[in-house]
């Protein structure tokens, strides 16, 4: 019988070294270390607790994760309650309480977290199976559900054992094999990169088991995982935006520490173009209120990221950690709900936090699939000016009707704001196709996702065109002078000859955003817009103030002439989109002659901030 098994195995796997293209990269004779293998070797807890006896800053982390452990103590355990085409939700709280029982086991040795882990490990190894139709959330069970068995190994009972071994094998790794579940094999996006990682934790846990095996699972994974990291090339801007950066780029370390720990190698692949510098693109991704730069399929929350630490220890950069020791220190409420939390303690232990220096960057600028920029006057002053440039195309994995857009942050508000993603459940519930991306998909009629609920244009109220793309076509990094240009045109085919724009911080003051349109051999109209949370008074047909908590900004159209400012609700157009409280767009309507040059101008200017008259032509913004 189990010979049977094995030869099935075997066959349906190498239906997909086909689809992959497999390369043999682990020696036959490499030697794997005992429980724990995975992370954190036996030992090595000492390393940990020797920082948090030393750093006040680690032993917040620490103390957080052993106190998330003991309520976790408390809680029952998880049930097998599928949501809509997902049971992730399930499968990322598993990940999140094996890994902090896990961890307050280890180190300190209270057998209170054992037997809980024990428990759940149990539980979860007993549900029918892992919803493989959704593989995200294989991927998630199989990764928590093998730590636990890795680090609790000598610990657990025989027969916990045998039933969490069977349950990785059979619920998690077996089917990976078949392909009505491993298109992910062959995707560039997060769910390569969390597959991956899953199936690879799911191999080394029973390793002993079948090492021929598990080395074949991670050989594919090797081979695959470099689809999503060249993504990263060349600057390191994610395609997928802030949250997916958060998703794919972390369980891509996972990936990558864990076969380093075990091979002493990450097979070169962490030396990937633009892989090491992407922790400086979501470093830069959060403005100077706090909030992130949320475009595309993006969630509004910010935090702390266990992934910054891997980074800052593998480039010896702890200036990367700027703003997590923030986080640290009581901005991130919500830390311990992060599933990957213990791993900051494994990656960080050892660096100090006392005396981290600021940032040098002003300017941060990311070509590659979804190029953007950022741009900002200061790190740590309150009334720093922030913007972050939107380019690309809404094509990308998770894309947006988004080219040109903006958020803008000014004495400690953003002024120019992105929806950023709906839930997506909320939409697939009532029937919305979201997932088809095609010019009239009915993804682009969800209101948050298309040009006309962002800060950017719309030419006779049509949608952007999907197949365009835009690049960061020139910056300036002056102090006095940081900006960054994009051409829009190929996302405006046949709505206007040419589109380009530029935003600029100009003198540490106020913000410039400035487009050049050359119409086409149609009469038209120009819609520029700007999504706001702020109360919004229009003071005359170039004026606009806007206010929020306290403090003011001035949006002073200076180009065109002929223009007729207005606001327009944010209401949902339909019953299944999100309500859109407390926000408004705001800007103007103008008519583009055939044929014809248009300049349009805005200053954003911060209350008290000193502007200037004339600007130059963006050819000239180098």
């Amino acid at each position: 019988m189990k010979l049977r098994q094995f030869l099935f195995q075997i066959s349906l796997f190498g239906s997909s070294l086909i689809v992959c293209g497999q390369t043999k990269h682990i020696p036959e004779t490499v030697p794997v270390a005992s429980h724990p293998r995975i992370l954190l070797l036996k030992g090595e807890e000492q390393g940990i607790l020797k920082s948090v006896s030393v750093d006040p800053n680690w032993k917040i982390l620490h103390g957080n994760i052993i106190k998330e452990a003991d309520e976790i103590i408390g809680l029952p355990t998880l049930e097998r309650i599928q949501i809509g085409r997902r049971l992730l939700d399930k499968s990322r709280e598993c990940l999140r309480r094996v890994f902090f029982l896990s961890y307050a086991f280890r180190t300190t040795k209270d057998k209170k977290y054992l037997l809980r882990a024990e428990r759940e490990l149990v539980k979860v190894s007993q549900f029918s199976d892992w919803n493989p139709t959704h593989f995200l959330d294989v991927a998630e069970m199989t990764m928590g559900v093998a730590i636990g068995y890795d680090w609790l190994y000598d610990d657990l009972s025989l027969s916990a054992k045998n039933i969490i071994k069977e349950a990785i094998l059979k619920k998690g790794i077996e089917p990976s094999l078949d392909s009505k579940y491993n298109s992910w094999l062959k995707a560039s996006h997060n769910w390569n990169q969390v597959c991956n990682a899953g199936m690879t934790y799911g191999a080394l846990a029973i390793y002993e088991e079948n090492p021929v095996f598990s080395n074949q699972i991670i050989e594919r994974a090797i081979e695959s995982i470099k689809l999503p990291m060249q993504d990263y090339k060349p600057e390191g801007a994610y395609p997928e935006g802030y949250s997916y950066w958060g998703y794919g780029t972390s369980f891509n370390v996972m990936f990558l520490d864990a076969i380093k720990k075990v091979f002493n190698t990450d097979f070169e692949l962490s030396n990937t173009a633009g892989f090491l510098k992407t922790a400086g693109y979501f470093q830069q991704m959060i403005g100077a209120s706090g909030k992130s730069f949320n475009y595309s399929d993006a969630g509004n929350g910010t935090g702390l990221s266990p992934a910054m630490f891997w980074f800052a220890n593998r480039t010896n950069n702890p200036s990367l950690l700027y703003l997590e020791k923030q986080y640290l220190q009581g901005k991130d409420k919500s830390m311990a709900k992060d599933r990957l939390l213990p791993a900051a303690m494994i990656w960080g232990k050892g660096i100090s936090l006392d005396k981290l220096i600021e940032p040098k960057e002003l300017l941060w600028v990311g070509q590659g699939k979804n190029p953007v920029a950022m741009m900002r006057t200061s790190w740590s002053k309150p009334e720093a000016i922030y913007v972050g440039l939107k380019a690309g195309s809404p094509s990308v994995n998770h894309g947006h009707m988004d080219v040109g857009s903006f958020v803008m942050d000014a004495n400690g508000q953003r002024w120019s704001m992105d929806f950023g993603m709906q839930e997506y459940e909320s939409l697939e519930s009532k029937g919305v196709k979201l997932w088809g991306m095609a010019q009239n998909s009915e993804r682009w009629e969800v209101f948050r996702y298309n040009n006309l609920a962002h800060s950017t244009l719309a030419i006779n109220m049509q949608h952007q065109r999907v197949e365009g793309f835009a690049s960061i076509n020139s910056t300036t990094s002056k102090p006095n002078f940081l900006s960054a240009t994009t051409d829009m045109s190929a996302v405006y085919n046949g709505q206007v000859a040419s589109a380009k724009r530029g935003i600029a911080i100009i003198d540490q003051q106020y913000v410039l955003v400035k487009d050049e349109i050359v119409a086409n051999e149609k009469a038209s109209t120009v819609r520029w817009s700007m999504l706001t949370p702020a109360d919004v008074k229009v003071i005359d047909n170039q004026t606009v103030e806007l206010s929020q908590n306290g403090k003011k900004l001035i949006l002073k159209v200076i180009q065109p002439a002929n223009k007729t400012i207005q606001t327009w609700s944010t209401k949902p157009p339909h019953d299944y989109d999100a309500a859109n409280d407390g926000t408004i767009l705001v800007g103007f309507e103008a008519n583009l002659s055939p044929n014809t040059n248009s300049t349009l101008e805005v200053q954003l200017i911060p209350e008290g901030a000193k502007t200037k008259s004339k600007s130059q032509v963006l050819k000239d913004w180098k």
